[in-house]
């Protein structure tokens, strides 16, 4: 029965269960700062993640676009025109540049204006993806209404967005001619440009015929556009254009390439994205948590850079790489230039997959971010896929091991905080109960070697085993994140947990236990002054000046408090005076129910009996607790010196 009872001590048996509940509770702490988690394994991985790879639009940004430039002709040249101006200071002509411009990207599009009859000065109520809801309530502010598209084109047919073509197109009827509108790249919409949209002519003594202007494109006028372009990305403006084209009958039978050529100029819109408010301190928490962010949008590279900039992701030195200069890269140069690129731009999913895959040949631990169906294959093979909770689809959702409720990078740092957090405690945890039960162990062993009489009954090892190894143990793993926590490098996955210092300081704590259990227990049974005075080298049938009954008394309640007492050493590697008793009252309140039940067993006459405690005098009980509070005055003594 004693060797059960000692083998159920000594086997940290509730250390699955008691890691299982710490990582539960961390996935409700992280739940309620919008960190959803779907593996809970991930809690704990997510304290080694070394690389984020995130997306800029809503999670860097605000994903809030506003229209701020239209790219018009004015004086023969094309040029930026601020919006706000074309709705009070700019002529006829020029309004209905940008109205024909805003017109045509609202046609390639989903957006839905709910209600267009606002004032001018009050913003629609739009629905739909952010760029496009930017758009629509600049057209809504040149005289646009939702009712004035629908009598005018009736919806054909659409080619929808992706990552490949980097364009939208629709196909719309209007008084007996077939339109195509299409928006996107400027690199993309420019390519199938041949002409640009001047304006329209009224007919004489008409008010309704108009005949529609246009002019070839010259290689001198793409040239501008793209200065343009370039000019705008370096301020961090994302730039949509816009053509289109009346089609030839039989276009039923054409396909998407063929359609989507000859388009006519329509212009462009440079839109602005805010940063979050905490996007750059979530960034520079980043780099001191020793984690290297990189930043993967499909955005042009000036833009991608300007905005990288801004965030704090690309410093003096770093590199920025666009998806047509990352397919020209083979894997070897690749990984020689790998920790030096901060920003990716005009990717597509396949090039989230390989940057991961890339990563992870470095031995690093990675987590992306994704939203689409495409991205699927990249938040699987991330360590730790993270999907947008609102724009991102359900496949990227079921993918993913992690989901951003609201779909900010600051998150993603709180959640690695947390993460960290739960490996510390759990560590803690482990050292609570391996040194604990290592003080029991050497007990036994040294009654045994000096062959005196068990210490302990096996009905006081169960007690120790339900009272000590669980509550005091779960109370730690419920210490809030430390001070500087996120300013220590990631855990090497490859480092065990039972490293050389990390057993020496179980084998310490354990051996101050065990010495001052024992010297209870000795005292108990040789009577203290004897004790004290060394008069216990012989066999115990000629020394014994007291009960063996009291000394097991004494014993249990030595090591059962003095375990009481470490759990509260066990919060950290810093001394109580630094990090406060009630900073986590998990810990006062299993030290109080220790404490109840401890008194219960000692004091209440029937569990007396069952528990077999022999009455002890106030002597006795006062040596009790001055040797359980030894050890932990000893520890943290050492920590404070430590530390100094």
């Amino acid at each position: 029965m004693f060797a059960v009872a000692l083998a159920v001590a000594a086997i940290p048996e509730a250390l699955g269960s008691i890691v299982t509940i710490v990582q539960a509770m961390g996935t409700q702490k992280m739940a309620r700062e919008h960190a959803i988690i779907k593996d809970l394994k991930a809690v704990e991985s997510l304290g080694c993640v070394s690389v984020i790879c995130t997306d800029k639009t809503g999670t860097l940004t605000q994903n809030r676009m506003h229209v701020e430039e239209l790219g018009l002709v004015e004086n023969g040249k094309f040029q930026w025109v601020k919006e706000a101006h074309l709705t009070a200071h700019r002529g006829r002509r020029q309004r209905e540049t940008a109205k024909q411009l805003l017109r045509g990207c609202m046609l390639a599009g989903n957006v839905a204006v709910l209600d267009s009859k606002k004032p001018l000065d009050q913003k629609p109520a739009v629905c739909g993806d952010a760029m496009e809801v930017a758009l629509a309530e600049a057209y809504v502010s040149l005289g646009f209404t939702e009712e004035k598209q629908k009598q005018e084109t009736s919806r054909l047919k659409e080619f929808p967005f992706d990552s490949v073509g980097k364009s939208m197109s629709v196909i719309y009827r209007k008084n007996q001619e077939i339109f195509l509108y299409m928006k996107g790249a400027p690199e993309v919409v420019l390519g199938r440009c041949t002409k640009w949209w001047c304006g329209v002519e009224r007919r004489t003594g008409s008010e309704t015929a108009q005949t529609e202007l246009t002019a070839v494109l010259t290689e001198t006028e793409r040239k501008q556009i793209r200065e343009l372009v370039s000019e705008a990305g370096l301020r961090g403006r994302r730039v949509i254009m816009a053509a289109y084209r009346r089609l030839p009958t039989g276009w039923e039978q054409l396909e998407r390439k063929k359609v989507e050529k000859d388009l006519i100029f329509l212009g462009m819109a440079a839109m602005t994205d805010p940063l979050r408010p905490e996007t750059k301190e979530a960034v520079k928490e980043t780099r001191e948590a020793g984690i290297f962010p990189v930043m993967i949008t499909g955005d042009h590279i000036e833009t991608a850079m300007a905005i990288g900039e801004q965030a704090g992701i690309r410093t003096p030195g770093d590199l920025a790489l666009s998806g047509a200069q990352l397919d020209q890269m083979g894997e070897e140069e690749l990984d020689q230039k790998l920790e030096r690129i901060s920003v990716y731009a005009r990717v597509s999913p396949e090039h989230k997959l390989r940057i991961v895959k890339a990563w992870q040949r470095k031995g690093r631990i990675t987590a992306m971010t994704g939203d689409g169906v495409n991205d699927a294959p990249a938040l699987k093979q991330a360590d730790i896929g993270i999907a947008m909770g609102k724009g991102g689809t359900e496949v990227s959702k079921e993918a993913s091991a992690m989901i951003l409720a609201d779909d900010n990078f600051a998150t993603i740092i709180k959640a690695v905080a947390n993460g960290r957090n739960v490996y510390r405690n759990i560590l803690n945890a482990i050292q609570f109960l391996m040194s604990g039960n290592m003080a029991g162990i050497l007990c036994v062993l040294y009654t045994t070697l000096r062959n005196l009489p068990t210490p302990f009954a096996p009905v006081h090892l169960l007690f120790m085993n339900l009272v000590t190894d669980s509550l005091p143990a779960l109370a730690i793993g419920m210490e809030p994140p430390e001070e500087g926590l996120l300013k220590r490098p990631p855990r090497d996955t490859k480092r065990g947990i039972l490293t050389g210092t990390f057993l020496k300081e179980i084998t310490i704590q354990g051996f101050l236990i065990a010495v001052c259990t024992m010297t209870a227990y000795l005292a108990g049974l040789y009577g203290w002054p004897e004790c004290m005075a060394g008069n216990v080298t012989g066999n115990v049938a000629g020394n014994v000046t007291g009960s063996s009954a009291v000394a097991a008394t004494m014993a249990f309640s030595t090591l059962t408090l003095a375990r009481l007492f470490h759990g509260f050493t066990c919060r950290s590697h810093r001394s109580l005076f630094k990090i406060g008793i009630f900073s986590n009252l998990y810990t006062v309140m299993a030290f109080e129910a220790g404490i109840v039940l401890l008194a219960a067993v000692l004091f209440v006459p029937g569990l007396q009996r069952v528990f077999m405690a022999a009455d002890m005098s106030v002597e006795q009980f006062c040596l009790v607790v001055g040797l359980s509070f030894t050890p932990t005055a000893l520890i943290q003594m050492g920590k404070m010196l430590k530390h100094l």
